[in-house]
């Protein structure tokens, strides 16, 4: 039998059945589920020094376990001094294992170490089921040497899933385990 990793393994066997229970769907392929996870550093100072980007990609690739892409400029702007083509920050999609891996070592590890944390804000929903969380800085993940770090910098994590309102990505992710604040509108 293959490793199947622990948030998924819950997802199958308990938020299944309490989304189904809370919001009476008909059917099991109803029930949101998480598609993938989007992790997105911009390098803003990137026009001035190429390897910035090299470092990001690098870091990202450390924190979540799969190759990172440098993100492309599509358009010249000139006062930003940045031209089309230009390589200005780093991205990675996660899929499945390694989606549900990343998710439960963010909410285990990464989050707690976050200065004064009081819970994720719940405000960033887009509308249509997805959940987008800014990190401020990037050497919460213990994979990151703070030792070998030139430059702190954030980055955005986004959670695609399946759901069609906010209510319903907002349960899913709660029950997944992200530390959303206690308030509720």
């Amino acid at each position: 039998m293959s490793y199947i990793p622990r948030l998924k393994e819950k997802y199958k066997n308990e938020i299944v059945g309490k989304l189904s229970d809370q919001f009476q769907y008909k059917t099991v392929m109803q029930v949101p589920k998480l598609v993938k996870i989007v992790v997105n550093q911009g390098v803003g100072a990137a026009t001035q020094d190429k390897k910035l980007v090299d470092n990001a990609v690098n870091e990202m690739t450390n924190i979540t376990g799969q190759k990172a892409v440098p993100t492309i400029a599509t358009k010249s702007v000139s006062n930003f001094k940045l031209r089309e083509f230009m390589p200005i920050g780093a991205k990675v999609t996660l899929r499945d294992r390694k989606m549900y891996e990343f998710l439960d070592r963010l909410i285990t590890v990464a989050l707690p170490r976050v200065r004064d944390f009081k819970g994720i804000n719940d405000k960033s929903f887009d509308g249509r089921g997805n959940f987008t969380l800014g990190i401020k800085e990037q050497i919460i993940f213990p994979e990151i040497d703070i030792d070998k770090v030139n430059r702190i910098s954030g980055m955005d994590i986004t959670f695609v899933t399946t759901a069609n309102t906010d209510a319903e990505a907002f349960a899913l992710l709660k029950e997944l385990g992200l530390p959303f604040k206690n308030q509720k509108n």
